[in-house]
């Protein structure tokens, strides 16, 4: 059985973002996979880190619970929208207190090199834009996929990372979002 954590980054619970993680996990429950989650907006935490890497902050136990959730998953689920070429600014928070040195990697004494500390595990990003996914990709260079997918978790030993985009959101019609939510059940059987 899978172990599976899916993360939701959109702060409004409303949003088409949280339609997408429950298609993903009612997909993912119909294949057998053991399943946790992580509403980010639901969580008591201060998403300023305050002092950077010069002075500890100590973590809410949100934070702590979410630390525990990553290293139990095996398969990560990130979900959420583009914003401005990025992910909103509280999921932003969440990774910078989140994915700390000691936790997520290590820095290596006398070196620019770093030890990966959540080796072993797949990601898959679903991620909403407001534009084609071919427009995000050709025209502005994908910066949120490149931000996540090596900048984030290939930094912290998450190596296989697929990355499904789905666009203009927008103006698009109830049909085009309802035809997403099945595909992304279907990725969720999958359990990739």
């Amino acid at each position: 059985m899978k172990k599976i954590l899916i993360i939701n980054g959109h702060p409004d619970r409303e949003s088409y973002s949280f339609g997408l993680s429950s298609a993903y996990k009612i997909g993912a429950e119909k294949s057998g996979a053991d399943i946790k989650e992580i509403h980010i907006r639901d969580l008591d935490f201060n998403p300023n880190l305050e002092f950077g890497y010069r002075k500890r902050t100590e973590l809410e136990p949100d934070l702590l619970d979410a630390q525990e959730k990553l290293k139990w998953a095996e398969h990560l689920v990130w979900v959420y929208p583009v914003w401005w070429g990025s992910v909103p600014a509280i999921m932003k928070g969440f990774l910078d207190r989140v994915l700390l040195p000691g936790f997520a990697y290590n820095k290596r004494k006398d070196s620019l090199w770093w030890d990966k500390k959540l080796t072993g595990k797949t990601a898959r990003i679903i991620c909403t834009l407001d534009q084609p996914s071919w427009y995000y990709r050709l025209v502005n260079g994908s910066p949120s996929h490149h931000a996540m997918k090596r900048g984030t978790l290939n930094f912290i030993g998450v190596k296989k990372v697929k990355i499904t985009t789905i666009g203009p959101i927008r103006l698009s019609k109830e049909t085009f979002r309802e035809k997403w939510l099945g595909k992304v059940e279907k990725l969720g059987q999958k359990t990739s």
